[in-house]
């Protein structure tokens, strides 16, 4: 009982956390080598999960991944199966809370290099794309790693959100702290103790990673 939801929090957590890394990237190179018209729109956007409730976010990823939903129906049509309620829905909702996180600290340490690294990469002849590789990521790899601890701590603690979408099914979308909340209300004090040990320890190593990066990077 204790272990099946771990398992599920850590496989849900590990691939939102591979995607918000990657998309991170993504948005930080186009976002920060350029200016055009709605960036500041989408960078709200991207932001937005940092200050509404869980229950919210939730909500607005089940009108849109729903049955009848825009992206829902979709998927519906080509699967013939509801996204709700899925694996891939708790997915989905880590990375959303997860991805603010990853993107604002990555961001930071983009924009903190020293500019004079660039423009002597641009000296040389240097292609934005391989000054990006080879200069900016490395150099902003404290920036990753904390962006890394944040948003896998945010999606392996996350609770509303993936229960309005993913819902409580032991084995499949049974996340930790959705266990806990579940094993307090029925009374299973032992199973939920064991739960909370889980967390305490797993955001005390993230924190403890976060706070080292931080030391390094001052």
């Amino acid at each position: 009982m204790i272990l099946q939801p771990i398992l599920v929090s850590l496989k849900v957590t590990f691939v939102a956390v591979l995607l918000i890394v990657l998309v991170s990237i993504f948005l930080v190179r186009w976002l920060s080598e350029r200016s055009f018209r709605g960036q500041k729109l989408l960078e709200t956007l991207i932001m937005l999960p940092l200050v509404l409730p869980p229950t919210i976010v939730g909500y607005g990823l089940l009108l849109l991944l729903g049955r009848n939903g825009l992206l829902g129906k979709t998927w519906t049509s080509i699967f013939d199966t509801s996204f709700i309620f899925t694996w891939g829905a708790a997915v989905v909702a880590a990375f959303i809370v997860g991805l603010p996180l990853m993107y604002q600290s990555l961001k930071g340490s983009i924009l903190a290099i020293d500019v004079r690294y660039i423009q002597a990469a641009q000296t040389l002849g240097l292609e934005e794309n391989k000054i990006f590789w080879t200069i900016k990521l490395p150099l902003a790899k404290h920036g990753l790693i904390s962006g890394i601890a944040l948003s896998f701590a945010r999606a392996l603690g996350e609770f509303g959100a993936t229960l309005m979408v993913a819902g409580n099914i032991p084995g499949k979308t049974q996340t930790v702290p959705i266990a806990l909340y579940f094993a307090v209300e029925a009374g299973r004090v032992t199973e939920a103790n064991a739960l909370l040990a889980f967390m305490l320890l797993s955001s005390l190593g993230l924190i403890f990673l976060i706070t080292s990066q931080r030391r390094v990077m001052s």
